[in-house]
C-alpha cells in the first residue's frame, strides 16, 4: 500500500477530472440507459436534480437535504426509486450513483444521452 501526501492526492484527482472530461462522450454512450432513467426520475424538479448530482457516496441523505433543501420525504422516495432502478450502489444512507455524471448533466444544452 502506498502513502500519498495530500498534494499528490489532489494532483491525482485533477488528472482524473481531466481524463473524465476527455472521455465524457464515450461514458455517455456506455451509460445511456442509466442516464435516461436518472433524467426520468428527476423530472423537472430542480431539488431532485441537485440531489442526484451530490450522490457520490460521500454525503449522507441528511447532508444532501441540507445542501439542496429538498423535502426529506421526497429525498427518501427518490433514493428508494434510484435504488429500485439499480442506479445506486452501497448503502442508501450515503447514496452513491453507479455511474458518474458531469456537473452539467441536467442542463438543457447538455447532451441528452
Amino acid at each position: 500500500m502506498h502513502n500519498y501526501d495530500s498534494e499528490s492526492l489532489d494532483l491525482l484527482r485533477k488528472i482524473y477530472g481531466v481524463l473524465e472530461l476527455l472521455a465524457e462522450d464515450k461514458i455517455a454512450e456506455r451509460d445511456a440507459k442509466q442516464r435516461s432513467a436518472l433524467r426520468q426520475l428527476a423530472g423537472a424538479s430542480l431539488p431532485k436534480k441537485k440531489s442526484i448530482l451530490l450522490m457520490d457516496g460521500t454525503r449522507t441523505q441528511a447532508e444532501i437535504h441540507s445542501e439542496t433543501s429538498i423535502n426529506k420525504g421526497h429525498l427518501s422516495t427518490l433514493v428508494g426509486a434510484l435504488n429500485k432502478a439499480n442506479l445506486l450502489t452501497g448503502d442508501p444512507k450515503k447514496p452513491n450513483l453507479v455511474i458518474s455524471l458531469p456537473s452539467n448533466f441536467f442542463d438543457d444544452h447538455a447532451d441528452a444521452n
